[in-house]
């Protein structure tokens, strides 16, 4: 399981979406990413439907992600 605590582009508070993983300054899961692309989306069609998220993010997040898988 990925520590998201060491990810600066993310954050979590009980007061938003129920406590879950979100885009920093967002109310947009980080999970919403992940199984948007596992469904067939792009990049661009995640930041054209989740408009709060920033590609700069994105491309974060997912490196973040891959880095921590590799280095396990």
């Amino acid at each position: 399981m990925l520590d998201w605590n060491r990810c600066p582009h993310v954050e979590r508070s009980p007061e938003k979406v129920s406590g879950v993983w979100v885009f920093e300054n967002t109310r947009v899961p980080v999970k919403a990413l992940f199984e948007n692309l596992e469904d067939g989306a792009t990049i661009d069609d995640f930041l054209e439907w989740f408009p709060g998220v920033n590609r700069g993010q994105v491309m974060a997040v997912l490196e973040f992600a891959e880095q921590s898988l590799t280095s396990a």
